[in-house]
């Protein structure tokens, strides 16, 4: 196996830059997600990798390879890179052995040989003895093994996934995540996922690359990127965090500062060598957002929705001095909360976005 550098990766269409200055280096047997909204440039940057477009500036590294660049480009079916796409692309006519070893055979490789690279990727993928079915004739999930197991079979340097569980129902989602784990687990692969499934790259990735209008945004754990987010975009996009403006008072230590935002002082974490500025903002979650008691300070407004979400509800709250702001809070039953009640947040903890990034 081997890992992945790109530096300065920048393509443009036309005027259009949907992959600008992107630099990442994927270590060798490691997951890396790459996460991002619809047009964040994520497939580009995928597509790029696969040999499938050309850079228009920076390098492309598998390995000690160099793939891509400027002025050179590696075909696709010489760089030795596995694809895994959303919609599988099996042939109907053809069964699953032979769907998994057609690479093989055009490569004409010796006829003992294949079969046995064909029964070592049906058994790493948990499909011993579909060798003969088609694809008619399998779930979705082992439709998608399958073509992970065409992948693998080539013995690739490095595995891309685009977006592979886009087209499974929920509880699939679910097996599919396990399968994908206890695989990387087991081959020690370098693997680049594509998604815009925040939960898949969470629960899979050993770092999360977040990708906003063709640039990196931020290259984290998912830990990390959670409960540091480098920017607004990050803050918002990663759990539906709330990004709130807010004036830092005083430096508390070195990992807390205290400040105040709508209204309340409260003292939220936040990077060291922080100091007293305007014009801040805090990242504050969910869990961050609690039912004020009695006496304590908080935020008055009124409940714009209660939504049950089975042994809890989602309450979005609009605070009455700042009408433009949505905050939302879970409650556990029994809830007190309806639409049109009066209530009052306190904010119990946040995050101060760095002030490089705060503006």
């Amino acid at each position: 196996m081997a890992g992945l550098s790109l530096a300065g990766v920048t393509k443009s269409f036309g005027d259009f830059d949907a992959v600008k200055d992107v630099s990442i280096d994927v270590k060798d047997g490691e997951f890396l997600a790459v996460l991002g909204p619809s047009g964040c440039g994520k497939t580009t940057l995928l597509r790029l990798v696969a040999g499938f477009e050309k850079l228009t500036a920076g390098e492309i590294r598998i390995g000690s390879d160099s793939v891509s660049s400027g002025e050179f480009n590696v075909p696709p079916e010489k760089r030795r890179v596995g694809i895994v796409f959303q919609n599988y692309a099996l042939w109907p006519h053809m069964t699953v052995a032979e769907n998994i070893g057609y690479s093989l055979k055009v490569a004409k490789v010796d006829r003992a040989e294949a079969k046995k690279r064909i029964d070592d990727a049906l058994a790493l993928v948990n499909l011993q003895g579909l060798g003969e079915r088609r694809p008619a004739n399998l779930s979705g999930g082992q439709r998608q093994r399958v073509a992970l197991a065409r992948c693998l079979v080539a013995a690739p340097s490095l595995v891309l996934f685009d977006e592979p569980l886009a087209n499974l129902d929920v509880h699939l989602r679910a097996a599919m995540e396990d399968e994908f784990a206890a695989f990387h687990e087991r081959t020690g692969t370098t693997i680049v996922y594509i998604t815009h499934d925040q939960a898949e790259a969470m629960a899979l990735a050993d770092r999360i690359a977040v990708m906003d209008k063709g640039r990196l945004a931020q290259l984290a754990t998912p830990r990390e990127l959670y409960s540091e987010p480098a920017n607004a975009m990050v803050a918002s996009f990663i759990a539906q965090g709330m990004v709130l403006p807010a004036k830092v008072l005083t430096s508390e230590d070195s990992g807390h500062c205290r400040v105040e935002a709508l209204g309340q002082e409260v003292v939220v974490r936040c990077r060291p060598g922080e100091r007293p500025r305007d014009n801040a903002q805090i990242c504050v979650r969910a869990s961050d957002l609690v039912a004020a008691e009695a006496g304590e300070q908080g935020v008055d407004g009124s409940v714009k929705r209660a939504v049950y979400k089975g042994g809890a509800a989602r309450i979005e709250f609009v605070p009455a001095a700042w009408p433009d702001v949505a905050l939302h809070f879970e409650q556990r039953e029994p809830n007190p909360f309806e639409a049109g009640s009066a209530a009052r947040l306190r904010i119990a903890s946040g995050w101060l976005i760095p002030a490089e990034s705060a503006a």
